[in-house]
């Protein structure tokens, strides 16, 4: 017997709860995973060399497809950027990679049985719309002419403002995509010049404008806090007009300087980074500036209007997060194309060659690209789906684990929950009979209670991970 679904209607005044105590954040300040799967990226093995095809061959086929496609080009080099990218000038190289891209769709088709239903679909980058709008068509078309697309779907793209031509939003909306995400990070013109990326609010305001004229279903803007140069006020301004501009989305993060890591950040100065203690000041102001504005906080570093489909989604306990981040359609298999793509179908996670070469290379020999490999077991399934619950629902219930798992879940993870008795005592979660909640003032702490559950992480090392906040 199925039970009605544990983690809907949790109130939507729990949803709208978020308390920031700086001291417990403070506290509890630490680097730890995104979780967009679990295990992690970082357990990827090389993959065999006849893996993808029975992957692929022997998939599910009565479940529905996401799609994800990576465009890696871009034609300005933002410093903070630690997306796999390519900076380039010349156009030709996007008609090539969609050369590529075609013959690695066709060949993993291949093995797929019939017109398999696409219900999600994401171009990813880099900045997709360095392609020419003739080529975003054909991209479109060929898709088409592979998958059999949902006419309810949800179907995004990223966007650069700064690289559309005058009809291309108008064109994507006649193509079939209903929702948009594009970077603003910040809107301080000191702060854009030492990141490299000069955008205008004019310029911002008109993408904007002219999105919700055109009927998008959603429009998500991203924000960065912690850049150099940016301050409390110039901080506090800028989202004093995003908020004016009204996205159905938003997404705040927090800016990792990882320099040894990611090349393009050695052009910033850590001199320039604001303080830790300014850096959370900013980050507090926005999450007071988007309550007050009547945004749901979804967790993490997302929020959306109560009426956009993500908010609708967690409140109705339907949320999920993949490689895309928080996501309404949890039950698609992730098919992933292009340079550094991640796929995830059933219980195997797959990773295209991150090099542009190399990924080039293996499909020009007509094999499946795919060079690493996790597959998770039962175990791992079992913590998946207590942690994705946590981070996208707030909440583990006992009695779901119990019938799902077949497992005593007060006994089974006696010492996770052991270990969370000073969070409890913090405020950040309650333990009952019922399960685990977090609550208010743990909320934005999320990924620390997440971590709690994941067997891999101690075995890391630590600076892999971004911190928390």
């Amino acid at each position: 017997m199925t039970t009605a679904n544990p983690y809907a209607n949790r109130t939507a005044k729990h949803f709208d709860g978020i308390r920031f105590d700086e001291a417990l954040i403070q506290k509890y300040n630490r680097q730890g995973p995104r979780y967009t799967s679990y295990p992690t990226a970082l357990e990827f093995l090389p993959i065999a060399d006849d893996a993808e095809a029975k992957i692929l061959s022997t998939r599910d086929d009565s479940v529905p497809l996401s799609l994800y496609l990576h465009i890696p080009f871009c034609r300005h080099l933002c410093y903070y950027c630690g997306c796999n990218k390519i900076i380039t000038k010349k156009n030709s190289d996007a008609g090539d990679y969609l050369d590529y891209l075609f013959k690695e769709i066709r060949h993993k088709k291949s093995y797929l049985k019939g017109m398999p239903l696409v219900k999600q679909l994401h171009l990813g980058g880099g900045t997709p719309t360095f392609l020419s709008d003739d080529e975003l068509a054909a991209l479109w078309q060929f898709l088409h002419d592979e998958f059999n697309f949902a006419d309810d779907g949800d179907y995004s793209i990223e966007i650069d403002p700064r690289e559309l031509r005058p009809n291309t939003l108008s064109l994507l909306k006649d193509l079939g995509f209903n929702r948009l995400s594009f970077g603003v990070q910040d809107l301080d013109h000191k702060v854009q010049i030492a990141v490299n990326r000069v955008q205008s609010l004019e310029l911002i305001e008109q993408v904007m404008t002219t999105a919700q004229a055109l009927g998008y279903r959603s429009t998500n803007i991203d924000l960065i806090y912690g850049l150099p140069h940016q301050s409390i006020e110039s901080m506090n301004n800028t989202i004093r007009q995003i908020v004016r501009l009204s996205p159905d989305r938003l997404s705040v993060f927090n800016y990792a300087h990882l320099p040894e890591r990611f090349a393009a950040q050695k052009r910033i100065r850590e001199a320039d980074l604001p303080s830790p203690v300014d850096k959370l000041t900013m980050f507090g102001n926005i999450i007071k500036a988007l309550g007050e504005a009547g945004y749901q906080y979804i967790g993490i570093d997302h929020f959306a209007k109560p009426n956009d489909s993500m908010a609708i989604a967690q409140r109705n306990g339907e949320l999920h997060r993949n490689f895309q981040g928080y996501a309404i359609l949890g039950e698609c298999d992730l098919l992933g194309f292009g340079v550094s793509a991640i796929s995830q179908i059933g219980q195997h996670i797959l990773q295209n060659p991150t090099a542009l070469g190399d990924y080039q290379a293996v499909v020009a020999q007509d094999k499946l690209p795919a060079i690493k490999h996790i597959q998770s077991d039962s175990k791992d399934e079992l913590r998946r789906h207590v942690i994705m619950n946590l981070l996208c629902h707030d909440y583990m219930d006992f009695g779901d684990l119990r019938e799902r798992f077949g497992i005593e879940p007060t006994s089974y993870f006696a010492d996770e929950i052991a270990s969370l008795h000073d969070m409890a005592a913090d405020g950040l979660v309650s333990i009952d009979e019922h399960g685990i909640s977090i609550l208010s003032k743990g909320r934005i702490l999320g990924r620390n209670v997440a971590m709690v559950f994941d067997e891999y992480l101690g075995k890391k090392h630590a600076n892999r991970f971004s911190r928390v906040i």
